[in-house]
């Protein structure tokens, strides 16, 4: 029992850590006078359109993507049960 649940914080830890990294990872890409900073997690860092960053644009998208996030690991933390593996 000890030995699963320091595997478990094991890989929480590593989770933390990964997360961690793609934070730290960034791409943009720029097309037609619109500029968007993506991190490697997936969230976008800035969107500037001419020139002019839009916040409310990022953060609209932002958290549509952490809704998604939500509803995928709902739907996942079923399948997880179903074949006898612990959630994360």
């Amino acid at each position: 029992m000890l030995d699963k649940l320091k595997e478990l914080n094991e890989m929480r830890k590593l989770q933390a850590d990964l997360k961690r990294d793609l934070e730290q990872i960034f791409h943009t890409e720029e097309k037609r006078g619109v500029k968007i900073v993506v991190r490697g997690d997936k969230r976008i860092e800035k969107i500037e359109v001419d020139g002019e960053e839009n916040r409310e644009l990022r953060d609209a998208i932002n958290q549509a993507m952490k809704q998604i996030d939500k509803k995928i690991q709902k739907q996942m933390r079923g399948k997880l049960k179903g074949l006898g593996l612990p959630d994360l």
